[in-house]
């Protein structure tokens, strides 16, 4: 294996890459700066994005280390049936742009909590803000800094913290640009996110037929999906030892869309692209997403294949080793370092792209959740718009620089990759779902209802994840609801949790609302239009393209 050691032409290749960033960043904010300098055009660059930048910029956003090291291992580890992440993203976008969006611009709503303010009242939306804050900077953005900075160490050879260091200040000089900037440039880290993930899945392709003795990215294919048969199925049965992450039919039915509607469209990290600008512009750009999401699996799941393909026939025996036993994770930057010259550098551009992509839009939300719903609301309400922006430019530097100061110190590359974060980003998922769907569509959803889903969703999740210790679950095995983990003890997955929690969530809003409506209380229902929900002939083409698609993919690959 070659030393992770970037060459000359490695180093021009991402110069090229990081002067055309930068550049085109500094002129999109010079332009910017003299049109509007107001808190909406800053926070939301509010009627300037185009549906193109919408799309890529969610996709930037969304891509990151997690992805191209997290993701591509497990693929190494369970196959493609991890790529129902993103295909069935794909679909929840599609549903986010036709239900959810045109609420958010109807009401004319900036950020999460604001909604939260809207519909229910100022405490419910003051904890979560205060929850969302800590919930970007101590877990994702830390996540995104610590493993972005070990996934460019391992391929460039720099020291961990100097990487840390680099992407944190790279993040800050376009975060401070606004979303404006962020949009514009995501539209060229894309391109290299694409590119450069593309040359990794050729080389992979390229080394399986090689081993093989044949050449051909095609033949490469044909190899992986013959000698690694069971890594692809997307819906996996009970006696898959990775069903207890990917639990068969919930992958379709329950959970994931879970893990995909709060993701996708409660999150103000992602919904923050849109919400600038107008409703055909905003579904535009989700479908452009959509369009894009299904060209992910290729980039960051079929190169850990591959490995996993070539592990099994005695290549990269230490390389995947780590503290004595496989290391799935290593699968990337292994494939990554047997890049040629100039290619290496493309796909090492690649990484950083999604790795900066998703630190500026996380400090971007970070800024705007700050200002706007506490700064704005609690230690300033009188601020003027300029004071608003300069508290938005602090917060992201203030937020920046924890982030380099708690990360080295959360365990988080002995805690897992991609799996993990799905898993305890699910401890409060469901709720906080469960708090949105309803303030959407059911006017008669309390406050103290929303304040339940949160706290006993919450609750709920940590007593299903602790039942295991308490109670032999092995009855629950018969109806494909628990499976033997590791320890052999029969453990409800986690996907399947999430259902169960979002279905109690529901069901107690429900009776806390009507109990509440019985005794006088009179929610504030939003202001919905069942036409809003009404699409335009492109749309509507664009996204029965699409299901078909996926129809025929997961028929091809069930």
């Amino acid at each position: 294996m070659k030393n992770n050691i970037l060459d000359t032409k490695d180093y021009i290749v991402f110069a090229v890459y990081f002067v055309i960033v930068a550049a085109y960043g500094l002129y999109i904010y010079n332009k910017k700066k003299s049109v509007s300098t107001g808190s909406k055009d800053y926070f939301l660059a509010e009627g300037s994005l185009t549906w193109w930048a919408i799309g890529a910029s969610l996709i930037a956003s969304n891509i990151s280390a997690e992805q191209f090291i997290g993701m591509s291992g497990s693929g190494f580890k369970m196959g493609l049936a991890i790529a129902t992440y993103e295909w069935m993203g794909s679909l929840t976008l599609i549903v986010v742009a036709v239900f959810f969006i045109p609420v958010y611009l109807k009401n004319k709503i900036a950020t999460m909590p604001q909604f939260l303010h809207q519909r229910y009242n100022g405490t419910v939306a003051m904890i979560m803000a205060v929850f969302w804050l800590l919930l970007y900077v101590v877990v994702n953005l830390t996540s995104i800094l610590y493993l972005g900075a070990l996934a460019v160490s391992s391929i460039s050879g720099f020291n961990l913290e100097l990487c840390m260091y680099a992407i944190a200040a790279f993040a800050i000089i376009i975060t401070l640009g606004g979303m404006k900037v962020i949009g514009y440039t995501d539209v060229i880290q894309v391109f290299f996110l694409i590119l450069g993930g593309l040359a990794t899945t050729y080389l992979a392709l390229n080394l399986v037929s090689t081993h093989y003795g044949t050449t051909g990215i095609f033949e490469g294919y044909h190899l992986m999906s013959t000698k690694a048969s069971e890594h692809f199925h997307m819906i996996l049965k009970p006696d898959n030892e990775n069903y207890i992450d990917l639990p068969g039919l919930s992958v379709l039915i329950g959970g994931m869309w879970i893990v995909n509607l709060n993701y996708w469209g409660c999150n103000q990290y992602i919904t923050q692209r849109a919400l600038g600008a107008d409703l055909n512009t905003a579904r535009g750009g989700l479908l452009f997403a959509a369009f894009l999401k299904l060209l992910m699996p290729i980039i960051v799941v079929l190169p850990g294949i591959a490995a996993y393909v070539l592990y099994k026939d005695g290549a990269f025996q230490t390389e995947m080793l780590q503290n004595g036993s496989v290391n799935p994770d290593r699968a990337y930057p292994v494939l990554l370092n047997l890049l040629p010259a100039g290619l290496k550098g493309l796909s090492f551009a690649a990484l950083t792209a999604a790795v900066v992509a998703s630190l500026a839009g996380k400090a971007n939300s970070i800024a705007t959740i700050f200002t706007l719903d506490i700064y704005k609301k609690v230690i300033n309400p009188a601020a003027t718009e300029k004071n608003l922006v300069l508290t938005g430019k602090i917060s992201i530097i203030v937020a920046m620089i924890l982030g380099v100061l708690i990360a080295p110190h959360l365990g988080i590359d002995k805690k897992g990759g991609f799996q993990y974060i799905q898993e305890y980003t699910g401890f409060v998922s469901p709720g906080i779902f469960a708090m949105f769907i309803l303030g959407f569509f059911w006017k008669r959803t309390t406050s103290n209802a929303a304040l339940f889903a949160t706290i006993g969703g919450f609750g709920m999740s940590l007593l299903l994840k602790a039942l295991p210790k308490l109670t032999d679950l092995s009855w629950l095995s018969g109806l494909g609801f628990s499976v033997k983990n590791a320890t052999g003890v029969y453990e409800i997955p986690f996907l399947d949790r999430m259902g169960f929690v979002f279905v109690f969530c529901i069901i107690g809003m429900i009776i806390i609302s009507l109990f509440e409506n019985r005794k006088g209380v009179n929610p504030k229902g939003l202001d919905i239009d069942v036409k809003m929900f009404k699409t335009s002939t492109s749309f509507a083409v664009g996204t029965l393209l699409i299901i078909g698609l996926l129809v025929a993919l997961y028929s091809v690959y069930w």
